[in-house]
């Protein structure tokens, strides 16, 4: 981080002789300006780590969705660290950048997952009992409603970000359909728009990190 301050107490400090020069260079920036620090952030960019925890998180759920995969601890343990902790710090990092959207998309899914995950460890623990599929429902279905905001905000973003939302809120839209009726084809059909839906994600974050290691546009995101 670079910092450029202007202190108006040096500037007119008694006994500090400045050079006509110097004088005349100072004239042209007022009070407001003489108390301003200017600040250069040159810090790496935290998008690409919150895409690629979401992503990843997010097909491996979906195989499990799919029915291709069981839960087990390799999707608990990275719903935890890399698709709640790792996205949670992008989060806060995308704060210290003044990205408002990044902020709460990445913060908010960060804890989504570790809420999802202490939702399967809890009663496997003896701690509550196993949610029914109108809480599970529920819970999914608010998500669903945040995701929603999310897309309508993308209408201003790049066209790739707008495909991975939709395919986010289709996703809880036929996870939500399949708790409340039973029908297990829909909660295999999240399944599969979970799966574009990660692999879009994953392919945003690394296309952002290739394109900054190149130096170059290669991929469009």
């Amino acid at each position: 981080m670079i910092i450029w301050c202007i202190y108006p107490e040096v500037l007119h400090r008694p006994g500090n002789a400045s050079t006509a020069g110097q004088k005349d260079s100072m004239e042209h920036i007022d009070e407001k300006s003489r108390n301003n620090i200017f600040l250069v952030d040159d810090t790496a960019n935290p998008a690409p780590l919150g895409l690629c925890a979401f992503g990843m998180t997010t097909i491996l759920l979906s195989l499990h969705n799919a029915g291709i995969t069981a839960v087990g601890s390799p999707i608990l343990s990275m719903a935890i660290f890399y698709g709640g902790i790792a996205q949670v710090i992008a989060g806060i990092l995308e704060w210290k950048k003044n990205n408002t959207f990044g902020m709460v998309t990445f913060g908010s899914f960060g804890f989504f997952w570790i809420s999802f995950a202490f939702i399967l460890l809890l009663p496997k623990m003896g701690l509550i009992g196993a949610p029914t599929n109108p809480e599970l429902a529920a819970f999914l279905g608010v998500w669903g409603l945040f995701a929603l905001g999310l897309f309508v905000c993308s209408f201003r973003m790049h066209r790739v970000l707008q495909v991975t939302l939709f395919f986010v809120v289709v996703l809880v839209a036929l996870l939500v359909a399949g708790e409340l009726t039973g029908i297990s084809m829909l909660v295999t059909l999240g399944g599969g728009a979970g799966l574009i839906a990660g692999l879009l994600a994953l392919y945003i974050g690394m296309g952002q990190v290739i394109n900054e290691v190149y130096g170059r546009k290669i991929f469009p995101v």
